[in-house]
């Protein structure tokens, strides 16, 4: 089974969903990965940025449901949980400039600690709607992705 996923072109497009989907990873793994392994930005741009928009509105509507059920349930985990709301509330700053234009700005550079996850984070621990939310984090997103696309070049040249 694992030869289907590393061999295939189907099994391929599976993986770059499924680490677009990771947090950490997200799109900025996902699009390097499709590169490495010749499919084309066309393909793996789309499936990318759908995998790495997948958990961001579950993210948005229940990460603090899900932080409150951990904070009951398994206490030893608490310190992992302020841990991520602490990475919530340090990036809060990015709002400033504009809910929309610093939700978009966070996303969209793809650097360690941005992406979809961390602004669907950031969205939450602000209670910013969805319908604000959304569309910056996926704009955000599709621009990371074009930034990232930039793996095709480098590929081109060292491969």
């Amino acid at each position: 089974m694992l030869s289907f996923f590393t061999t295939t072109y189907v099994g391929k497009l599976i993986v770059i969903f499924i680490i677009g989907m990771t947090p950490v990873l997200e799109l900025r793994g996902a699009i390097p990965f499709a590169a490495f392994y010749g499919i084309p930005f066309g393909v793996a741009f789309p499936v990318a940025v759908l995998g790495n928009l997948v958990p961001v509105p579950f993210i948005i509507l229940f990460v603090r449901r899900v932080f409150l059920f951990i904070r009951r349930r398994i206490p030893k985990l608490n310190r992992l949980v302020d841990r991520l709301e602490e990475k919530g509330r340090k990036k809060q700053s990015a709002l400033e400039k504009g809910t929309f234009v610093g939700l978009f700005i966070l996303v969209a550079v793809p650097l360690p600690g941005t992406g979809a996850w961390t602004g669907a984070l950031v969205a939450a621990m602000t209670n910013l709607r969805m319908k604000y939310a959304f569309p910056a984090i996926a704009l955000g997103v599709v621009t990371a992705g074009l930034i990232m696309g930039a793996s095709y070049l480098v590929k081109g040249l060292l491969f």
